[in-house]
């Protein structure tokens, strides 16, 4: 189908208005849909474990989803490069949308293990292709900023409301609804797709197109690899199964340059980390995916299990890192291409992050609330300002044919930079936090209670603490300051553990000065080839 008008193409949309709005909203819609889904289910796992007893699978509710998503956002990005991407985003909201009624349906914690990565493949293929349906509607950047603010707020919403939401469902309908809530956004978003969104295809074949299929699986095998190492090595330390893993993961990627390389439709083109501003964005997204899950995951325990705040407490400090990446992604999306040097904005995001975790790394059980709350703004807003500018940079920098893999990419290399941080800093929770209760714990003779104090839950648990500290009293030990020496011990190491976030902030920061300098001039006409 021809372009709907001459005019609507050369504003930099290939829509008229009204139809470019309902489009928007229906990828509104879906990114809504996995938005909400990462932050709804973990408020209700402690209710789900209770129920099905499984508590040694715990973990993998997230890492099977997280594993099967990291796998599927670059090959399904490939894809919707060749053949467009409405049929792929149709596809993932049927498959995503199915597999949160198995698991609301699930009788067993395997059952909903096997459920969350049916539901990882399609998050992974929303992921991979919806945030480059925009770049379709809007091929002009500056045109493309101004609708991605309706993204932004859709994102941001959802993120906001998914723990309250999780909260209220799982009190008020049981933990089932959680996965159930899915069902009637699906539907809706599957409409709108449907309906409004036009089949765009940049890239046109002679002839027979033949899948890279031992791409695909090499693809797979290399990240599937790293992923469960990255899970697993915290617990296990440097076994001969980590190794074997190890050894797996790095054949498998060399493997996959050499088979890409001779490819004649490779789903991985490595020709894109030959340009140097596609290569720098690829590892700042590792760097700044490192520096965010590190505070977003250990922050919330700094505070409850290191201060003694409660969840209502923590929660307001949190807050404000969440929302203020909304806000300061709406702000970009307004200046980003008002100014000379748009490459300053990442700069700025990038101090910000870095003054984030070094805030963090101050802070001690007598900090004010005032630093905190400054902390964690900083942080959000340094966030807000370099997420969509990585997707935008790289959209702008990246030919045609390759957007869709290239914005895949960052997502999951995005995710990966969070696996590691989570990793290292998760490690060194572990073993300093052990090797200073342990130390406390021996000065007071009180090494048979070592336990009891080896998880960290305790210091966040009230009812356990109760418990223990009565414990601690009958057998003539001084309870509470075995706790405060727990506490400082786990400050200590959540300290190192964002420590590193912050050389990786500041490795981001030196890392931006290679980005080639991005111009936002008009592009020329492109003329997209739609279908039915």
């Amino acid at each position: 189908m021809a372009l709907h008008t001459e005019a609507a193409h050369s504003s930099g949309q290939v829509l008229p208005f009204r139809e470019s709005l309902l489009a928007t909203l229906g990828i509104c819609f879906v990114i809504m849909l996995v938005a909400l889904d990462q932050t709804i289910v973990g408020t209700a796992l402690p209710t789900i474990v209770a129920e099905l007893k499984g508590f040694d699978l715990y973990a993998w509710v997230a890492t099977s989803y997280l594993l099967s998503s990291v796998i599927t956002v670059p090959i399904f990005g490939r894809l919707g490069d060749y053949f467009g991407r409405k049929p792929f985003v149709i596809a993932s909201i049927i498959v995503f949308v199915g597999a949160s009624a198995l698991c609301g349906m699930a009788n067993s914690m395997l059952f909903l293990v096997l459920a969350r990565g049916l539901q990882g493949i399609g998050g992974g293929m929303l992921v991979g292709t919806c945030f480059a349906s925009i770049a379709d509607l809007f091929p002009d950047p500056r045109v493309r900023l101004r609708w991605q603010i309706i993204l932004s707020a859709a994102f941001g919403i959802a993120t906001a409301v998914g723990p309250t939401l999780g909260g209220i469902l799982t009190e008020g309908l049981g933990w089932r609804w959680v996965f159930y809530c899915n069902l009637p956004i699906g539907v809706i978003s599957l409409y709108f797709v449907w309906r409004f969104v036009p089949h765009i295809r940049h890239m046109q074949h002679q002839g027979k197109m033949r899948l890279d299929w031992p791409g695909a699986l090499l693809i797979s095998l290399s990240l599937g690899s790293l992923q469960l190492l990255v899970e697993l090595l915290p617990k296990r330390g440097l076994s001969p199964g980590m190794a074997a893993l190890l050894a797996c993961s790095i054949v498998a990627f060399v493997a996959l340059w050499k088979w890409e390389r001779r490819a004649a439709q490779p789903i991985l083109p490595f020709e894109m980390f030959r340009d140097p501003a596609l290569a720098s964005l690829f590892a700042l997204s590792v760097l700044a995916g490192f520096a965010m899950f590190s505070l977003l995951m250990y922050a919330p325990l700094l505070f409850q299990g290191g201060f003694g705040m409660s969840p209502r407490e923590a929660g307001l400090l949190i807050t404000p890192l969440v929302a203020c990446i909304t806000v300061a992604s709406i702000v970009n999306g307004r200046i980003i291409t008002r100014i000379p040097n748009p490459n300053m904005m990442m700069t700025v995001g990038f101090v910000l992050v870095a003054l984030s975790c070094m805030g963090v790394v101050l802070c001690d059980r007598g900090t004010g609330r005032g630093f905190m709350l400054a902390t964690m703004l900083a942080g959000g807003f340094g966030l807000g300002l370099v997420l969509p500018n990585l997707t935008v940079f790289a959209q702008q920098a990246a030919r045609r044919e390759h957007l869709g893999i290239a914005t895949a990419l960052l997502q999951s290399l995005r995710m990966i930079g969070g696996m590691l941080g989570t990793a290292v800093t998760g490690t060194l929770v572990g073993q300093m936090y052990g090797n200073g209760v342990q130390k406390a714990l021996e000065s007071d003779h009180a090494a048979q209670w070592l336990k009891d104090f080896s998880d960290p839950e305790v210091l966040v648990n009230h009812d356990i603490q109760s418990v223990l500290l009565g414990q601690l009293m009958q057998a003539g030990h001084d309870g509470s300051a075995l706790l405060d020496a727990a506490r400082d011990a786990l400050v200590g190491a959540i300290h190192m553990g964002i420590a590193i976030a912050v050389v990786a902030s500041l490795a981001g920061l030196w890392m931006v000065r290679r980005v080639p300098r991005i111009k936002f001039a008009e592009q020329a006409k492109v003329e997209p080839v739609m279908s039915e």
